[in-house]
Protein backbone atom coordinates (compact mmCIF):
# COMPACT_ATOMS: atom_id res chain seq x y z
CA UNK A 1 0.00 0.00 0.00
CA UNK A 2 1.41 3.33 -1.02
CA UNK A 3 0.95 6.84 0.24
CA UNK A 4 -1.84 7.62 -2.21
CA UNK A 5 -3.92 4.64 -1.19
CA UNK A 6 -3.19 5.40 2.45
CA UNK A 7 -4.50 8.94 1.97
CA UNK A 8 -7.73 7.61 0.46
CA UNK A 9 -8.22 4.98 3.15
CA UNK A 10 -7.40 7.41 5.97
CA UNK A 11 -9.83 10.08 4.77
CA UNK A 12 -12.67 7.60 4.16
CA UNK A 13 -12.10 5.90 7.51
CA UNK A 14 -11.93 9.24 9.32
CA UNK A 15 -15.25 10.37 7.89
CA UNK A 16 -16.84 7.01 8.53
CA UNK A 17 -15.80 7.42 12.16
CA UNK A 18 -17.35 10.89 12.35
CA UNK A 19 -20.53 9.68 10.68
CA UNK A 20 -20.66 6.64 12.96
CA UNK A 21 -20.70 8.99 15.94
CA UNK A 22 -23.54 10.90 14.30
CA UNK A 23 -25.33 7.61 13.63
CA UNK A 24 -26.07 7.20 17.35
CA UNK A 25 -28.37 10.21 17.04
CA UNK A 26 -29.40 9.58 13.42
CA UNK A 27 -30.65 6.06 14.11
CA UNK A 28 -33.04 7.28 16.76
CA UNK A 29 -34.27 10.06 14.48
CA UNK A 30 -34.81 7.82 11.48
CA UNK A 31 -35.98 4.53 12.98
CA UNK A 32 -37.76 5.29 16.23
CA UNK A 33 -40.91 7.26 16.94
CA UNK A 34 -39.90 10.86 17.52
CA UNK A 35 -40.26 11.99 21.10
CA UNK A 36 -39.32 15.31 22.63
CA UNK A 37 -36.25 13.69 24.21
CA UNK A 38 -34.98 12.39 20.87
CA UNK A 39 -35.61 15.74 19.21
CA UNK A 40 -33.84 17.71 21.95
CA UNK A 41 -30.92 15.27 21.95
CA UNK A 42 -30.61 15.76 18.20
CA UNK A 43 -30.77 19.55 18.47
CA UNK A 44 -28.15 19.55 21.22
CA UNK A 45 -25.83 17.10 19.42
CA UNK A 46 -25.93 18.95 16.12
CA UNK A 47 -25.59 22.34 17.82
CA UNK A 48 -22.40 21.08 19.47
CA UNK A 49 -21.23 19.66 16.15
CA UNK A 50 -22.00 22.92 14.29
CA UNK A 51 -20.43 25.18 16.91
CA UNK A 52 -17.15 23.25 17.00
CA UNK A 53 -13.95 25.34 17.02
CA UNK A 54 -12.63 26.45 13.62
CA UNK A 55 -9.65 24.09 13.96
CA UNK A 56 -12.01 21.10 14.00
CA UNK A 57 -13.82 22.35 10.91
CA UNK A 58 -10.47 22.96 9.19
CA UNK A 59 -9.41 19.41 10.01
CA UNK A 60 -12.64 17.99 8.55
CA UNK A 61 -12.34 20.03 5.37
CA UNK A 62 -8.63 19.27 5.08
CA UNK A 63 -9.37 15.57 5.16
CA UNK A 64 -11.87 16.07 2.34
CA UNK A 65 -9.04 17.55 0.29
CA UNK A 66 -6.66 14.72 1.23
CA UNK A 67 -9.16 12.15 -0.03
CA UNK A 68 -9.70 13.93 -3.34
CA UNK A 69 -5.98 14.48 -3.88
CA UNK A 70 -5.24 10.83 -3.08
CA UNK A 71 -7.83 9.58 -5.56
CA UNK A 72 -6.72 11.97 -8.31
CA UNK A 73 -3.09 10.94 -7.74
CA UNK A 74 -4.04 7.26 -7.96
CA UNK A 75 -6.08 7.90 -11.09
CA UNK A 76 -3.07 9.62 -12.66
CA UNK A 77 -1.48 6.19 -13.32
CA UNK A 78 -4.27 5.62 -15.89
CA UNK A 79 -4.07 1.85 -15.90
CA UNK A 80 -7.12 -0.37 -16.26
CA UNK A 81 -7.19 -0.83 -12.50
CA UNK A 82 -6.91 2.90 -11.87
CA UNK A 83 -9.69 3.75 -14.30
CA UNK A 84 -12.08 1.12 -12.98
CA UNK A 85 -11.46 1.20 -9.25
CA UNK A 86 -10.08 4.71 -8.65
CA UNK A 87 -12.37 6.35 -11.20
CA UNK A 88 -15.40 4.79 -9.53
CA UNK A 89 -14.05 5.72 -6.11
CA UNK A 90 -13.50 9.31 -7.21
CA UNK A 91 -17.05 9.55 -8.58
CA UNK A 92 -18.45 8.15 -5.32
CA UNK A 93 -16.27 10.48 -3.24
CA UNK A 94 -17.40 13.52 -5.23
CA UNK A 95 -21.00 12.36 -4.69
CA UNK A 96 -20.38 12.17 -0.92
CA UNK A 97 -18.87 15.67 -0.96
CA UNK A 98 -21.88 16.93 -2.93
CA UNK A 99 -24.23 15.43 -0.33
CA UNK A 100 -22.17 17.10 2.40
CA UNK A 101 -22.31 20.50 0.69
CA UNK A 102 -25.94 20.36 -0.43
CA UNK A 103 -27.56 18.53 2.49
CA UNK A 104 -25.41 18.56 5.61
CA UNK A 105 -24.36 22.19 5.75
CA UNK A 106 -27.80 23.72 4.96
CA UNK A 107 -29.53 21.31 7.34
CA UNK A 108 -27.10 22.13 10.15
CA UNK A 109 -27.71 25.83 9.58
CA UNK A 110 -31.46 25.30 9.69
CA UNK A 111 -31.19 23.27 12.91
CA UNK A 112 -28.77 25.52 14.80
CA UNK A 113 -29.43 29.01 13.44
CA UNK A 114 -32.97 28.91 12.04
CA UNK A 115 -34.32 31.83 10.07
CA UNK A 116 -37.30 33.72 11.42
CA UNK A 117 -39.62 31.83 9.09
CA UNK A 118 -38.37 28.40 10.25
CA UNK A 119 -40.71 26.79 12.74
CA UNK A 120 -39.85 23.90 15.05
CA UNK A 121 -41.35 21.50 12.49
CA UNK A 122 -38.91 22.84 9.87
CA UNK A 123 -35.99 22.25 12.21
CA UNK A 124 -37.17 18.69 12.90
CA UNK A 125 -37.55 18.00 9.19
CA UNK A 126 -34.05 19.40 8.57
CA UNK A 127 -32.73 17.03 11.23
CA UNK A 128 -34.41 14.07 9.52
CA UNK A 129 -32.97 15.09 6.15
CA UNK A 130 -29.55 15.48 7.77
CA UNK A 131 -29.78 12.00 9.30
CA UNK A 132 -30.72 10.51 5.92
CA UNK A 133 -27.87 12.36 4.21
CA UNK A 134 -25.41 11.08 6.82
CA UNK A 135 -26.61 7.53 6.20
CA UNK A 136 -26.17 7.94 2.44
CA UNK A 137 -22.64 9.23 2.95
CA UNK A 138 -21.82 6.25 5.19
CA UNK A 139 -22.93 3.84 2.46
CA UNK A 140 -20.95 5.69 -0.22
CA UNK A 141 -17.77 5.86 1.87
CA UNK A 142 -18.13 2.18 2.70
CA UNK A 143 -18.41 1.45 -1.02
CA UNK A 144 -15.19 3.38 -1.61
CA UNK A 145 -13.41 1.23 0.97
CA UNK A 146 -14.75 -1.91 -0.74
CA UNK A 147 -13.55 -0.65 -4.13
CA UNK A 148 -10.10 0.09 -2.74
CA UNK A 149 -9.95 -3.35 -1.14
CA UNK A 150 -11.03 -4.92 -4.42
CA UNK A 151 -8.30 -3.05 -6.25
CA UNK A 152 -5.65 -4.31 -3.83
CA UNK A 153 -6.99 -7.88 -4.12
CA UNK A 154 -6.89 -7.69 -7.92
CA UNK A 155 -3.34 -6.32 -7.83
CA UNK A 156 -2.14 -9.12 -5.57
CA UNK A 157 -3.90 -11.75 -7.66
CA UNK A 158 -2.31 -10.35 -10.82
CA UNK A 159 1.17 -10.41 -9.22
CA UNK A 160 0.61 -14.02 -8.11
CA UNK A 161 -0.43 -15.06 -11.63
CA UNK A 162 2.56 -13.29 -13.18
CA UNK A 163 4.92 -14.98 -10.73
CA UNK A 164 3.49 -18.43 -11.47
CA UNK A 165 3.69 -17.81 -15.23
CA UNK A 166 7.29 -16.63 -14.89
CA UNK A 167 8.15 -19.68 -12.81
CA UNK A 168 6.60 -21.99 -15.42
CA UNK A 169 8.54 -20.24 -18.16
CA UNK A 170 11.83 -20.65 -16.26
CA UNK A 171 11.13 -24.33 -15.65
CA UNK A 172 10.37 -24.80 -19.33
CA UNK A 173 13.63 -23.14 -20.39
CA UNK A 174 15.78 -24.90 -17.83
CA UNK A 175 14.41 -28.40 -18.52
CA UNK A 176 16.98 -30.67 -20.24
CA UNK A 177 16.26 -31.19 -23.88
CA UNK A 178 16.01 -34.86 -24.87
CA UNK A 179 18.42 -35.14 -27.83
CA UNK A 180 18.38 -38.96 -28.01
CA UNK A 181 15.10 -38.92 -29.92
CA UNK A 182 16.64 -36.63 -32.55
CA UNK A 183 19.69 -38.86 -32.95
CA UNK A 184 17.54 -41.94 -33.49
CA UNK A 185 15.61 -40.30 -36.37
CA UNK A 186 18.75 -39.35 -38.23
Amino acid sequence: MGFRQGAVLASCSFFLGVLFICFFVDYRILHQPLTDDIIEDGFQFYATFFNAPPAIKALLHGFIGVGILGLVAKLHAWSDSAVLFDGSSLAAYVFAVAVYLSVTIPSLRTIVTPAEVDARADRIEAMRVLAAGNTIMMVVLGAILVLQGGQEYARRLELKELASAEKAEKEKLSAPVDTSAKDKKE
